[in-house]
């Protein structure tokens, strides 16, 4: 029986971690390194060691009606997209309104985690732990890892000739923080994530020049949407995705393509994506069609050579005197406190977790890996449902047939979605449709919201549910954690959006 609950990290996938495991009647203990909570949202001035690290301007994708926990909205005076500062506050609030701090123990690192010598019975780990030098051993019967997948950056050296012999200043994004040391610099950012756009576009202002490099283009969206409203009120709704399900492929590809080319012609900017009907996440930017219009930032194609202080692209165009370059590459998750690296499978970026949780292999299913998944929602909600269903796992109270049996469905591995679900196409991490997925971990603890019902009951809420922005209080509406104050929430997020 499953009692004592180790939670690794205390972002905000931990601290949900946390609340469900007492709402389920669990015993959590969180195991923080550092002495603070929020994870990747508590800016540090230096890049720590194990730590996911922002600059200092990073401000959210998601808007506060769609990324709050779905049992505490965001405060009304809060803007509709924060900054680091702001959401952190958040986090605290919620940490200290549903008492969550007494189960964290800050400054102790997990140095491994090791299946007990009596597992296949018991299911039960060991934690080793360290604090201020000291190391201690703990049994439990699951943990839950939510140590997010911002911490070990990928900085795949090997792939750009020359850079040893590049007389520049070059590093991870990771490393950046603000924009005042490269005044007046020639810069190279290499990757069109979030990360590279954001941090093109910032340097663009104190910068002699800014170059943007893209191996295959992206999307770039506006978090101010039609009339002015958050992009993904309008977006991420019921609705659209049952479009999404009904239309053929071709005409759903082709209305794709035409929203996302709706405020501006991504051909003209050099920004195309190599395959535009992929519903990859796109990236996140106000800014960035405006900086290349007035040419401050130059898009480029991928880099081919490194030379001494210069760099020569894709296309055989030579950029001459840069400064500084910037690898926006992205990240690898890792988990180095594993003691069984084959738990948790990566090979060529293929990563096996049963419905993007459950490493599938275990004799017992009681590990779960929560937030490693990539959608058009935002974390918090997504990782907040994984832990109502991984702690219902853990307890055998979800309705599937059996955990073995249940497993002849195809593992959600990154091979496996891409056939499943090929208009996501592949990704290091697990990438799939967000109302899709929240709708599989919810039916399975019996948290979806019934539609039909509701629109016999509750039309006016039906209604909103439906054609409405998908908002975490939705999975809240009904069976187990339901909250009170969820239909209230629903009917008036459009108020809260306006305020």
């Amino acid at each position: 029986m499953v009692q004592r609950v180790a939670i690794v990290g205390a972002g905000v996938s931990g601290l949900a971690a946390i609340k469900c495991c007492r709402e389920e009647g669990l015993e959590p203990t969180c195991f923080e390194r550092s002495e603070d909570i929020g994870g990747l949202w508590r800016y540090a001035e230096r890049a720590e060691e194990g730590r996911a690290s922002i600059y200092r301007t990073v401000f959210t994708n998601s808007c506060k009606e769609m990324m709050c926990y779905p049992d505490f909205p965001f405060p009304d005076d809060h803007p509709n997209y924060m900054h680091n500062t702001k959401l952190q506050e958040y986090i605290w609030k919620f940490a200290e309104h549903f008492d969550l701090l007494r189960h964290i123990r800050f400054k102790t690192l997990v140095t491994k985690i090791k299946k007990r010598p009596d597992f296949s019975v018991s299911g039960q780990w060991d934690v080793i732990t360290e604090k201020e030098g000291k190391k201690e051993t703990e049994v439990f019967d699951a943990v839950m890892i939510c140590s997010g997948h911002h911490v070990y950056p990928n900085f795949p050296a090997d792939s750009f000739p020359g850079i040893q012999k590049f007389k520049g200043c070059y590093f991870h994004s990771r490393e950046y923080k603000a924009p005042e040391k490269f005044r007046g610099k020639n810069v190279l950012v290499i990757g069109l994530g979030n990360s590279g756009c954001d941090i093109a576009v910032e340097l663009s202002t104190v910068a002699s020049q800014v170059y943007l490099s893209s191996r295959s283009g992206s999307w770039v969206m506006s978090r101010v949407w039609e009339h002015g409203y958050p992009w993904d009120m309008k977006i991420v709704t019921r609705f659209q995705t049952w479009l999404e399900t009904i239309l053929p492929r071709a005409l759903s590809d082709w209305l794709y393509v035409k929203r996302m080319n709706w405020p501006f012609k991504h051909e003209n900017f050099g920004l195309m994506p190599v395959d535009g009907t992929l519903r990859k996440e796109p990236v996140f930017n106000d800014d960035l069609p405006s900086r290349i219009a007035c040419g401050v930032v130059v898009v480029k194609p991928n880099v081919k050579e490194f030379r001494e202080t210069s760099v020569l692209f894709q296309d055989g165009t030579v950029q001459k005197d840069v400064d500084v370059v910037i690898f926006a590459t992205g990240y690898s998750f890792c988990y180095p406190f594993m003691e069984d690296d084959s738990i948790i499978k990566s090979r060529d970026n293929t990563i096996t977790l049963y419905k993007s949780i459950l490493p599938p292999q275990l004799e017992k299913p009681t590990l779960a890996v929560i937030g490693l998944v990539q959608s058009l929602g935002a974390i918090i909600p997504t990782s907040e449902l994984q832990c109502r269903w991984a702690v219902k796992v853990f307890q055998g109270k979800w309705k599937g047939t059996s955990w073995a049996n249940d497993l002849a469905f195809p593992s959600m591995s990154k091979g496996d979605l891409s056939s499943l679900f090929p208009r996501y196409g592949t990704s290091n991490t697990l990438q799939m449709d967000y109302i899709t997925y929240m709708d599989e971990l919810a039916t399975a603890i019996g948290a979806k919201p019934n539609l039909p019902k509701l629109l016999l009951t509750d039309p006016r809420l039906a209604l909103e549910v439906f054609f409405g922005p998908c908002t975490p209080y939705q999975f809240r509406l009904t069976g187990p954690g339901k909250w009170s104050g969820a239909r209230r929430a629903i009917l008036t997020q459009w108020d809260r959006t306006l305020r």
